[in-house]
C-alpha cells in the first residue's frame, strides 16, 4: 500500500502487564496470561504489543524502576516465557515493542550500588553526584513524584540526582560509558527478536550542563525540574548515536516519550529521514486540562474544551505533515481513561462516545495507539477512598497538597485522583463478569472496577455492535484505505470554533473521508457538503440522519476527491 513504511500503517496494542491477564492466580498480571491472550489481540486486529516494563524491578514505580534490564521480573515470569511470548506472537503475525527505561534505573542496579559505594569506584561517573551547596541541594529542581529532585548519601556527602522516586536516579548519558552499556543492552534483546522500543522519557536524558536553578516561579521550594531538563543540549547528539549503534540496523518500530516537546523539536526527533526516531510522544492535548493553580498542576478535575482540543490536534497534524510522524492516543498506563475524560462514562453514552472517540483519533495522520480496555470502553474507577490507590504519583501528590501544605482539602483531592490518577488506567483488564472479571481467580492489587459486569470482552466479542467490534473496524479501514496513511489533513472550514463538532478531511489524489464528530450529549444539526457518490463507512448509529447529529454522534464518509474525477 503506497510507499509508507510498515509502522505507518500499524495499530498498536499497549498491554501493562501486571492487569492484564493472571495466569498463576496469585491475582498479578504475567508473561504467560498474555500469552492466553495473543489470539484476542489478533481478532481485534492490532499489528503490534507494546509491552510495559518487564524487567526485574524493585517495584517502586510499576516497574519503571529497574535493577536489572537482561532479567525478567520474577512476579511476571521467566525469560523462557518471554521467549515464548515472542515466538507465540511471530506465529501470529504480531510483532512485540519493549518498553526502553534508560533515563534512570533502579536504587537497587549493580550500577548504583557500585556508583554510591565509593567517590573512586568506576560507576561513580554513571550518575550525577554533585556536592551541597550551602548546606542543602545543589539546585531547586523538584521531582515529578513530588519533593525535591536531590537525595543525600550520607556515606559520600554528596547529592544524586533522581527526576522521579529517590529510588530512581538518573544516569549520566555524558558519560560514553553508560550510552555503551546501553547501546550493548538494546542489542542484546534484539537478538531475542523483539520489534522495537518505546523510549520512556528519552527527552530528559541530557541534562543542562551547569544545573542551575529553574526560575520557572511557581512559587514552591522546589521547581519543575521537567522546565530545565527537557530537551536538552546534547539529546539529539545521543540519540543519533543510538540509531548509529542499534535502530538502523533493524526495521523496527521506535516511538520516543518526549516531555515537553515543541512540533518544531519533534521535527528533530521523528524526522522522515529515519536518523533518530520513527514518532515520538507529545502530551500537549492531555495536558489541557490540568489545574488553573500551576502548583497543583495535572490535579484537576476540569473539561479541557473542544475548542482548545481541536486547537491542539490539528496543530501536530499540520506542522509534522510531511516532516515527521504523529503517534496517535488517548489513553495509556499514565493517563485516565480516555471514555471519563474526553467523552462520557454515563451507561446511556459510554459506548457511543467510546466509539466516537476511536473514529475520531484512528482516521487522522499518524499510528494510533490502543490501550487495554479502550476497546472495550474501559472507564475511570471512581474511587472513594484513599486506601483504594495504589500510585505512588497519586499518593505523593495527596500527602503532599493535603497533609503537607493544605492546598485542598481531603475531599477535593479524591476528587482529583478519581478523575486524574494513573491508577485509573491500571485496574484490572475486564474479560467477563465473574467476581475478578476474568482477570484472576483471586483478588488483584487494584480493585476490579464495578462495571465489569456490563463492560468486558465477553460480552463485546458476541455482540456486533460494541465497541471492540467498532474498533476492529477502525482497523480494517487503516489497513486497507491508503488514504488514511497518506492523505492530507484538512480541517472543515469554519469548524474552528465549533464547541460541539470536530470535522475534518483526509483527501489524496483518489479519494476523501470526511470524518464528523458530535462531543456532546445534545442533538445538534450541522451542514457538510458531501457528493453525491458517497459511501457511510463507519457509523456508531444504526442509521444516516444526515444534517442531524445525535448525541456524540460519528460518521465517516468516503468518496472520490474532485481532482480524480477532473
Amino acid at each position: 500500500m503506497n510507499n509508507s513504511k510498515w509502522w505507518q500503517q500499524a495499530v498498536i496494542y499497549q498491554v501493562y502487564p501486571k492487569s492484564f491477564q493472571d495466569s498463576n492466580q496469585d491475582g498479578l498480571g504475567d508473561l504467560r496470561g498474555i500469552i492466553s491472550r495473543l489470539d484476542y489481540i489478533k481478532q481485534l486486529g492490532a499489528d503490534v504489543i507494546w509491552l510495559n516494563p518487564v524487567y526485574k524491578t524493585a517495584n517502586i514505580d510499576g516497574g519503571y524502576d529497574i535493577s536489572d534490564y537482561q532479567s525478567i521480573n520474577p512476579d511476571l515470569g521467566t525469560m523462557s516465557d518471554f521467549d515464548a511470548l515472542v515466538t507465540e506472537a511471530h506465529q501470529r503475525g504480531l510483532k512485540i515493542m519493549m518498553d526502553l527505561v534508560v533515563n534512570h534505573t533502579s536504587s537497587d542496579h549493580d550500577w548504583f550500588k557500585q556508583s554510591r559505594s565509593s567517590k573512586d569506584n568506576s560507576y561513580r561517573e554513571y550518575y550525577i553526584w554533585r556536592d551541597p551547596v550551602d548546606g542543602h541541594e545543589p539546585n531547586n529542581w523538584g521531582s515529578f513524584f513530588s519533593g525535591p529532585a536531590w537525595t543525600y548519601d550520607e556515606q559520600s556527602q554528596q547529592y544524586y540526582l533522581h527526576l522521579f522516586a529517590k529510588e530512581q536516579p538518573d544516569l549520566n548519558w555524558d558519560n560514553p560509558e553508560v550510552r555503551k552499556a546501553i547501546f550493548r543492552m538494546m542489542n542484546w534483546w534484539a537478538a531475542k527478536g523483539i520489534d522495537g522500543f518505546r523510549m520512556d522519557v528519552i527527552s530528559l536524558i541530557s541534562k543542562p550542563k551547569n544545573l542551575t536553578d529553574d526560575h520557572a516561579g511557581k512559587g514552591q521550594p522546589y521547581e519543575d525540574a521537567g522546565q530545565a531538563v527537557a530537551n536538552g543540549p546534547h539529546v539529539h547528539q545521543y540519540l543519533k548515536e543510538m540509531n548509529q549503534e542499534v535502530l538502523s540496523k533493524y526495521d523496527w518500530i521506535t516511538v520516543g516519550e518526549t516531555a515537553g516537546v515543541t512540533t518544531e523539536q519533534a521535527d528533530k526527533y521523528a524526522n522522515l529521514d529515519g536518523s533518530e526516531l520513527n514518532m515520538v510522544f507529545q502530551f500537549e492535548h492531555v495536558s489541557l486540562d490540568g489545574n488553573v493553580n500551576p502548583i497543583l498542576g495535572k490535579w484537576s478535575d476540569r473539561r479541557v474544551s473542544l475548542v482548545d482540543l481541536r486547537e491542539n490536534l490539528v496543530k501536530w497534524q499540520t506542522q509534522l505533515a510531511g516532516k515527521a510522524w504523529n503517534s496517535l492516543y488517548w489513553n495509556n498506563h499514565d493517563q485516565p481513561r480516555a471514555v471519563s475524560r474526553f467523552g462520557d462514562d454515563d451507561p446511556q453514552y459510554r459506548d457511543y462516545s467510546a466509539k466516537m472517540l476511536g473514529a475520531m483519533l484512528h482516521f487522522m495522520q499518524g499510528t494510533p495507539y490502543i490501550y487495554q480496555g479502550e476497546e472495550l470502553g474501559m472507564t475511570n474507577s471512581a474511587w472513594h477512598d484513599l486506601s483504594q490507590y495504589r500510585d505512588l504519583e497519586s499518593l505523593n501528590a495527596y500527602h503532599e497538597f493535603v497533609d503537607k501544605e493544605a492546598l485542598v482539602s481531603p475531599e477535593t483531592m479524591l476528587r482529583y485522583l478519581q478523575t486524574t490518577s494513573r491508577d485509573n488506567a491500571r485496574t484490572p483488564m475486564q474479560w467477563d463478569n465473574s467476581q475478578y472479571a476474568g482477570f484472576s481467580q483471586n483478588k488483584p492489587g487494584l480493585p476490579v472496577n464495578d462495571n465489569h459486569t456490563e463492560v468486558n470482552a465477553q460480552q463485546q466479542l458476541s455482540d456486533s455492535n460494541s465497541v471492540f467490534n467498532f474498533y476492529k473496524q477502525l482497523i480494517k479501514w487503516r489497513h486497507t484505505l491508503p488514504v488514511v496513511t497518506n492523505g492530507t489533513f484538512s480541517l472543515i472550514t469554519g469548524n474552528e470554533k465549533d464547541t460541539e463538532v470536530f470535522a475534518y478531511t483526509r483527501q489524496n489524489s483518489d479519494q476523501t473521508l470526511l470524518v464528523i464528530a458530535n462531543f456532546t450529549a445534545n442533538q445538534l444539526t450541522r451542514h457538510y457538503d458531501i457528493p453525491s457518490d458517497h459511501k457511510l463507512i463507519v457509523q456508531n448509529y444504526t442509521d444516516d440522519q444526515g444534517s442531524t447529529l445525535r448525541p456524540y454522534e460519528t460518521k465517516v464518509y468516503l468518496y472520490q476527491s474532485t481532482a480524480a474525477t477532473d
